[in-house]
This record gives structure tokens, sequence and C-alpha cells, in this order.
């Protein structure tokens, strides 16, 4: 087993300010998004070109940070919301919504596509392949943060929180136990799954011309499998608990339509048999 490092979440203070590695991680994720997508772009056959870049990258960071942060309070805090609206705002202590995201990111890029006059799912097909290294960063810093941990396991893997950061985890143990029972480490789960198996998936996939829809879909499939497996052996939200069966989760209420689209959008896709310029990289 493993022992969770010391990690503070705080990674600078500077007098009353203190930046975050939360947000950190999410500016990383951002840019990593804007290098490969400059990547793809340098291609004469994308039909991209650096300035579109830019801007769909301007666009996919409101979606997310608006679409996360109010899916999160909608889906999972909104008595939080009720309680205290200003805990909307504060993005330091964790709390984004993938789901939110995604919808906040739809919207975002339709009007990119509306401004720009292209396909938005030709958008969302040069988009998606980009933006599985952005959730391996976030998930790194769900892991620093210390939050998403999942059910107490005996796999060799498993890992031990310290009692005097994660009580809630110590729970029935004797007093001045120093160390939990091993957790599943369901943020790395999801780093690795979600961020870099995913990544390689759609790179791989996006490498030869696809159908118009066909790159969107297999992201939405691929993430939509993954988180849905992880969601087994994570934690609910402790106010929200289980929905049904003692298995049921809100992530995979939230998760199961994204599969189910995903699997639309390769059929649709497939079935039209419209290579789009927009997926193709070097």
């Amino acid at each position: 087993m493993f022992d969770y490092p010391q990690l503070d979440p705080v990674a600078l203070s500077l007098g009353p300010l203190k930046v975050h590695w939360y947000g950190l991680m999410y500016l990383l994720g951002f840019f990593g998004i804007w290098v490969l997508g400059r990547y793809r772009a340098s291609d004469p056959g994308s039909g991209w070109d650096a300035r579109m870049v830019d801007d769909v990258v301007f666009y996919g960071i409101l979606g997310t940070i608006l679409g996360g942060r109010l899916g999160y309070m909608f889906f999972y805090g909104l008595d939080q919301l009720i309680a205290n609206p200003l805990n909307l705002f504060k993005v330091w202590e964790g709390g984004m919504s993938f789901h939110g995201g995604l919808i906040g990111v739809f919207i975002t890029l339709w009007l990119f596509s509306r401004r720009r006059g292209i396909g938005f799912w030709q958008v969302t097909d040069f988009v998606a392949p980009l933006v599985p290294p952005a959730l391996f960063t976030g998930r790194i810093g769900n892991f620093i943060n210390g939050e998403l941990w999942g059910h107490p396991t005996d796999a060799p893997w498993g890992m031990r929180v310290p009692c005097e950061r994660f009580g809630e985890y110590c729970g029935g143990l004797p007093p001045g136990t120093t160390w939990s029972p091993p957790l599943h480490a369901s943020q790395l789960y999801e780093a690795t799954l979600e961020g870099l198996a995913l990544f390689l998936i759609l790179w791989i996939f996006s490498a030869r011309p696809r159908p118009t829809m066909a790159v969107s879909g297999m992201f939405l499939l691929g993430y939509g499998v993954f988180r849905l497996l992880v969601e087994f052996v994570r934690q609910p939200d402790a106010h929200i608990g289980y929905l049904a069966f003692d298995w049921l989760t809100m992530g995979q209420v939230l998760t199961l339509p994204m599969v189910l689209l995903g699997v639309l959008l390769l059929i649709l896709a497939y079935r039209s048999i419209r290579p789009s310029k927009a997926v193709k990289r070097p």
C-alpha cells in the first residue's frame, strides 16, 4: 500500500493572496490544449490556423469555468448555494463538475462555430483530442486537494490518508490512529483513464480523416465508459450519497447520457460517411 504524501493545496502564499495547486492545474491544462491545438493547426490540410485555435481555446476556457462551477453547484452543491450564494465563487476550494463544464463548452463552441461559420461538429471533432490532457491535470489537482477518494480496498495499490487531515475516513478507529485504512485513489484512476488512455485513443483515432461527428462521439463514449467504471470504486459525495441500489451515484446518472450520445454520434457519422478535414492531423 501507499501513504498519501503531505501535499499542501496552496502552492504559493503572498500575504493574504494564496495560489492553489488546483487552479494551477487548470491553467496547465488550458495551456496544453492551446499547444496541441497549435500543433494540429500547423497542418495545412487541417482547415484551422493559429488565430482560430487562440479563439476556440478562449471560448473553451469560459465554458469550462462557468459551466463547471455552475454545474457542480447545481448537481452536487445546491444546498450550499442556497445557504450562501457566494459559495459559487469559491473555486479554490475545489468543486468543478465535468458534466457542467461539458455543457458550458458545448454552448461556447456553438457560439464560436456560429461566429466563424464552421459546422459545430467540425469544431468539436477538432477540439475533442485536445481535452484529455487537461482532464489529467484536473484530476491531479483533485489529488493534491485530497478530494474524490474511493472506497476502502485490500488492493496492494491502495493509499492510506492521514487521519489528522482526513478524519472522515478514520471513523470507528481507535483514538490517536495516524492513518486511515487503504483507499482507492480514484482521482489517479481517472487521471490515467480519462487523461492518458483517452488521449491516446483519440489521438490515434483522429490521425486519419474520420466522418464528421465520429471523433466527438468517440470522446463522449470513451470518457463515459471510463467514468462509469471508476464510479463503482469512488465514494459518492457525502451530502448526496447513493441515489439507489447502494451503488448508483450522481456521476453515473450524469455520465450515462454521454455514453448513449457518443454511440448515437458514431452511428450517425458512419452512416453519413462525410470525411471532415477538421479532424485530420499530421
